[in-house]
C-alpha cells in the first residue's frame, strides 16, 4: 500500500477527530491557537475531503460564535479555511455547491467586527474582496457590509461629517463602485447601484451618488427579456418595472448636477425607456411614463414629500423658479401625449386590446386626479375623456370605479376642490357587456 493510499484510508478517522473536537470545544480563539490544529487540516490531501472539513468548521463557528469578533487568531485561521473553500470552486462546480460555500463565507464576514475602527473594517473588506472574488454572493455581501459601514459612520457622527469621516465614506462609495461591475447578474448590479447611490446621498456624497445613478441608467439597456429565476426562464419586465419605480422614487431627492441641465437624470431614464426593446404587446413602457408623471408632479411642489437631511433637493436649488416648473410641465405634456398616442394604437375590437386600453386609461385618469390641476379646463376634460374610455367596453372593475367616485365626492366637498363637482356630473358608470 502506498503512503498516499494509507492517508486516504485514514481520512474517515481523521475527520472523526475533527468532528469530536468541534462537538465539545467552541472557544475558537484557543482552538485556532493550538500549534497543531491548522497543520492537522493539511493532512487532508484530497481536495474534496479538505473542503468538507472546512465546511464543518465554518458551520460550527457560525452556530456557536455568540459575538462578532476581531480576534486576529480567529480571523487569520478562518480566512485560511474560507479561502480553501473558495479556491475549490471551478467551472464544474454546481450552483448549489457555490451557494452553500457562499453562505458559509458570508456567515464568517457578518461575524467580523472591528468596533469603532471603521478603517480596519474597510481594509478587511478589501482583503476579502480579493480573496473571494469568484463567488458573487460573497461580493454582494461585502458591498452591503461597506454600505452599512458608511451608514454607521453617519450615525456615529450624527450626520455631521468631519473632513476625515467625509473622506472615509467617499472611500466606501469607491469600494462599491469598483466592485459592482464585477457582478454577472444584471439585477444585482442595478439594485446595488441604486442602494449605494442612496447611501452616498445620505452621507452627502453628491458626486458619488450621481455616478451610481448614472451607472444604473447606463446598465438598463443591457437587461435581457428573460432571466432565470430558480432554474426557470421568466420575463424580466416585472423585475425591471419594479426597479424603475424604485429608481423614480429616489430621483425626487436627487439634486440636478450643475453642469448637466434640468432633470437630466429623469431625461436619461426616459430616453432609455423609449429606446429599450420591450416585449411584444407589452404596456410596460407606458406604465413607466405614468409613474414618471407622478414623480414630476411631486417635483413641482414647493415642499417635497420627503428629503434627505443636509442634501438640498431641487425644491431648494430652484426655489420654485417658474422656468423649472415650466420645464416639468413640458416633459409632462410630452409623456401624456405619448400615452394618448399609444392608447389609440390598441385594438378595441378584441377583448385583450380593449381591456389593456381600459386599464391604461384608468391608470392615467387616477394619476391626473391625484396629481393634476383639474381646475385647468383642458386637463379636466382630458380626465373625463379618460374615464369614459376606460369604461367604454365594460372592462373597468366596477367596485374600483365606485370607490373612485366616492373619493371624488368627498374631495369635492372641500372649498378649494369645488371644481370636482362639475367634473363628477360627467363621470358615469357602465356595466360590463
Amino acid at each position: 500500500m502506498t503512503p498516499d493510499r494509507a492517508f486516504e484510508d485514514a481520512y474517515p478517522q481523521l475527520q472523526s477527530v475533527i468532528k469530536k473536537i468541534l462537538t465539545y470545544f467552541h472557544n475558537f480563539s484557543i482552538l485556532f491557537s493550538m500549534e497543531k490544529f491548522l497543520p492537522f487540516l493539511d493532512m487532508f490531501q484530497k481536495d474534496s475531503v479538505r473542503v468538507e472539513v472546512c465546511k464543518s468548521i465554518m458551520d460550527v463557528f457560525i452556530k456557536h460564535q455568540q459575538e462578532p469578533t476581531r480576534d486576529p487568531v480567529i480571523l487569520n485561521a478562518l480566512l485560511h479555511v474560507c479561502k480553501t473553500m473558495h479556491d475549490s470552486v471551478n467551472a464544474l462546480t454546481v450552483d448549489d455547491e457555490k451557494r452553500a460555500l457562499a453562505l458559509l463565507i458570508n456567515g464568517f464576514i457578518r461575524m467580523v467586527s472591528f468596533g469603532r475602527d471603521f478603517e480596519q473594517q474597510l481594509s478587511f473588506c478589501v482583503e476579502a474582496r480579493a480573496t473571494f472574488c469568484n463567488l458573487e454572493p460573497v461580493l454582494i455581501q461585502l458591498i452591503h457590509t461597506v454600505n452599512q459601514l458608511s451608514m454607521e459612520t453617519r450615525r456615529v457622527m450624527g450626520g455631521n461629517h468631519s473632513r476625515k469621516t467625509a473622506a472615509f465614506v467617499r472611500a466606501c462609495a469607491a469600494y462599491s463602485f469598483i466592485t459592482i461591475p464585477s457582478l454577472s447578474n444584471i439585477f444585482n448590479r442595478l439594485h446595488l447601484y441604486l442602494l449605494s447611490g442612496q447611501v452616498a446621498l445620505a452621507n452627502q456624497c453628491l458626486s458619488q451618488a450621481d455616478s451610481f445613478l448614472k451607472a444604473a441608467v447606463s446598465v438598463l439597456p443591457e437587461v435581457p427579456r428573460g432571466i432565470s429565476v430558480e432554474g426557470k426562464l421568466r420575463s424580466s419586465e416585472p423585475f425591471l418595472l419594479d426597479f424603475i419605480n424604485n429608481f423614480l422614487s429616489t430621483l425626487l431627492v436627487v439634486p440636478d448636477h450643475p453642469e448637466q441641465g434640468v432633470l437630466y437624470l429623469v431625461r436619461g431614464l426616459l430616453n432609455m425607456v423609449q429606446d429599450y426593446t420591450w416585449e411584444d404587446n407589452s404596456d410596460a413602457k407606458v406604465r413607466v411614463y405614468i409613474s414618471a408623471l407622478q414623480l414630476l408632479a411631486a417635483m413641482s411642489q414647493e415642499s417635497y414629500l420627503y428629503t434627505i437631511p443636509k442634501v438640498n433637493s431641487n425644491e431648494t436649488l430652484y426655489g420654485g423658479d417658474p422656468k423649472f416648473v415650466t420645464e416639468i410641465n413640458r416633459v409632462c405634456e410630452t409623456l401624456i401625449r405619448q400615452v394618448l398616442d399609444y392608447l389609440k394604437t390598441l385594438n378595441q375590437e378584441e377583448l385583450p386590446g380593449a381591456r389593456r386600453q381600459g386599464n391604461l386609461a384608468f391608470s392615467l385618469f387616477t394619476c391626473l386626479l391625484a396629481h393634476g390641476d383639474l381646475r385647468n379646463n383642458k386637463l379636466n376634460q382630458l380626465a373625463v375623456n379618460l374615464w369614459n374610455l376606460s369604461h367604454k367596453n365594460g372592462c373597468c372593475d366596477t367596485r374600483t370605479s365606485v370607490r373612485t367616485l366616492d373619493h371624488i365626492k368627498q374631495q369635492a366637498q372641500r372649498p378649494d376642490m369645488s371644481h370636482l363637482s362639475d367634473m363628477l356630473l360627467r363621470l358615469s358608470l357602465q356595466s360590463r357587456t
